[in-house]
């Protein structure tokens, strides 16, 4: 087991990382170019997440000089007390040991999940998909330029380039310890690892999020918002997939063609329940499964319901627990809606787009978690930690 790095060491080898990834911006393009050629699928949320470009470069060059910037999130004191007998009890935040990250197709995830983990004082396996191994073992070795530039032990950062069934085997019988898992990728991924972890694994990726549009929202608004989170980037996961119409929204026609108009210019599949289908630009909705999905593509479904308990029942019933919205003038509504939708991030009058560790002030996040335990939402530096207890003594023992 490598011993923990000091701060000052850990900072140094995130900042050297930032430099060399500046420097070796035209050797990464052209790795990521590989990949992109080899990429023969059709998927393009999957195509999105696997190429990179000068603005993801720039992307992860701030992340790390972020972290680097950030308090060590380590030996944090969250608790402490005087025991009667003398004892000095305290809780301090400790790393985790050793995360395995298991991702598909962002080579994003090899900088900025793994400079997280490496900030929390964590060990990082790194399990890329078989799509960005040419970008991901090009950026591996640049961790190891830096860990060695500060000299750090390289095994820091390992990438385990296994197949699916390489993989299964690790997870079932590790040949190193692993203390948790992060999957993130899509549903099948996650089924994966949930069913062969031997270890904690935080659930992370997916989205299916909601918004609503109550009698009282100013509609321009409810438009602007539905269009950002749909069309600005489909393969995000805090993109939006439903959407639900006050049946006593005024003006509901109007406002409906309006939005149908809109969505039609990104060229978007809009799908409809009975209340709406039957609108020019729509199609009926053939199997109430399609609540539970999550797109990653330009299609929408868009239904009614007919109070705010039916939205939120809808949304807790079909979400996947990541986003939801509500677009109203009315604060006690909107109050009453963020506390009993069940999802990590509700908003009022926003775009879901916003759920993520940079927009929350995070500096960046490891995944978006739709688990409860231990951290809900994006996890950050600041959550990528367990926790010890140290007891001081001058020889107490227990009755």
């Amino acid at each position: 087991m490598s011993l923990l790095l000091d701060i000052k060491k850990r900072n140094a080898v995130l900042l050297d990382m930032a430099q060399l990834l500046q420097k070796e911006r035209t050797a990464i393009l052209e790795a990521n170019k590989i990949d992109m050629d080899n990429y023969l699928g059709d998927d393009i949320a999957m195509r999105d997440r696997l190429k990179v470009d000068q603005g993801k470069i720039d992307g992860m060059i701030l992340s790390l000089q972020q972290l680097a910037a950030q308090e060590d999130p380590l030996g944090v004191e969250r608790f402490s007390f005087e025991h009667d007998n003398g004892m000095q009890v305290s809780n301090k935040t400790a790393p985790f040991g050793t995360i395995l990250i298991i991702y598909e197709s962002r080579p994003d995830v090899t900088i900025e999940a793994a400079g997280i983990a490496f900030k929390s004082g964590n060990k990082i396996l790194l399990k890329g998909g078989k799509e960005s191994l040419n970008s991901n073992l090009f950026l591996v070795d640049l961790w190891h330029k830096a860990l060695e530039a500060n000299e750090a032990e390289i095994d820091w950062v390992t990438y385990l380039q296994f197949d699916r069934t390489e993989t299964q085997a690790f997870l079932e019988k590790p040949t190193q310890k692993v203390d948790l898992i992060v999957p993130r990728g899509g549903e099948r991924l996650i089924a994966f690892v949930k069913q062969h972890a031997t270890c904690p694994v935080i659930i992370s990726g997916r989205g299916n999020n909601f918004v609503y549009v109550g009698e009282e929202a100013d509609l321009e608004m409810a438009i602007d918002i539905i269009i950002n989170g749909k069309t600005t980037k489909i393969s995000a996961c805090n993109a939006v997939d439903k959407v639900l119409i006050s049946s006593d929204l005024p003006r509901k026609q109007q406002f409906l063609q309006h939005l149908i108009q809109e969505l039609q210019k990104s060229n978007v599949e809009i799908l409809a329940d009975d209340a709406i289908a039957g609108m020019e630009g729509t199609k009926e909705i053939e199997d109430d499964n399609v609540w539970y999905e999550e797109f990653l593509d330009y299609k929408i479904v868009i239904g009614q319901s007919s109070s705010l308990e039916d939205a939120i029942s809808k949304i807790n019933t079909y979400g996947g627990g990541h986003s939801a919205a509500i677009i109203t003038a009315n604060n006690e509504k909107a109050e009453y809606f963020m506390n009993n939708v069940d999802t990590a991030a509700v908003y009022h009058n926003a775009s879901t787009r916003f759920t993520d560790g940079g927009q929350f002030g995070l500096g960046g996040e490891l995944a978006i978690s739709t688990d409860k335990l231990h951290q809900r939402g994006p996890i950050g530096l600041q959550h990528l930690v367990t926790n010890k207890w140290y007891v001081k003594g001058n020889g107490q023992t227990r009755g």
